[in-house]
């Protein structure tokens, strides 16, 4: 209002006060509401598609490491092999004490090579989890991306419904958003 007492309304005022006295209409608020509810949930789904990427990342990652270190120790059997074999080629090549002195080498050898083959399954194993773990994750991250996609898709109907006032189309807005409540629930359950 200017200091004249002259008011001018925008084009849409008249409606606002409209729905302000008289309640306003009850398909256009129910549709309003369920279209927050829709952005509220999907903004959850989303959130947990991003946690559960961000999972299979870091599981991918500790099974690159766990590969790295299990890769080293085969390195370092090989290594040892390599001294085995020398040695062996050493008991054959001397006598006497020399040979027995290669000989007890050739044994600590055998032992450490147990040992290392050990750690080296153990890393493979780890790694192998790791990987297993993450693709369970991107699993649950479709999931979670497939239901967050289904629920844009019911709001984008949801604004169409309201704009073109096709109460019929109200039928796709809730199966959207079954599907995509559903499809939320599975990738809740890791299924």
């Amino acid at each position: 209002m200017s200091e004249h007492g002259f008011h001018v309304h925008g084009p849409h005022d008249h409606e606002v006060e409209h729905v302000a006295q008289h309640g306003g209409d009850n398909f256009t608020s129910r549709l309003a509401v369920l279209t927050a509810v829709l952005s509220t949930i999907g903004a959850i789904f989303g959130y947990m598609g991003g946690h559960s990427q961000n999972a299979a990342l870091l599981y991918k990652n500790e099974a690159a490491i766990q590969k790295t270190s299990a890769s080293n120790q085969w390195n370092y059997y090989q290594a040892k092999s390599n001294k085995q074999n020398l040695a062996e080629l050493s008991v054959t090549l001397t006598s006497g004490e020399a040979q027995e002195k290669f000989r007890q080498a050739v044994d600590r050898y055998k032992k450490e090579k147990e040992e290392i083959k050990v750690e080296a399954d153990r890393l493979e194993a780890a790694a192998k989890e790791a990987d297993e773990k993450s693709e369970v994750e991107m699993h649950v991250h479709e999931r979670w991306a497939l239901a967050t996609t289904l629920l844009q898709i019911a709001i984008a109907l949801s604004a169409i419904t309201l704009l073109t006032r096709k109460r019929w189309m109200l039928v796709s807005v809730y199966g959207a958003t079954g599907l995509g409540l559903v499809v939320g629930v599975v990738g809740y359950l890791h299924l």
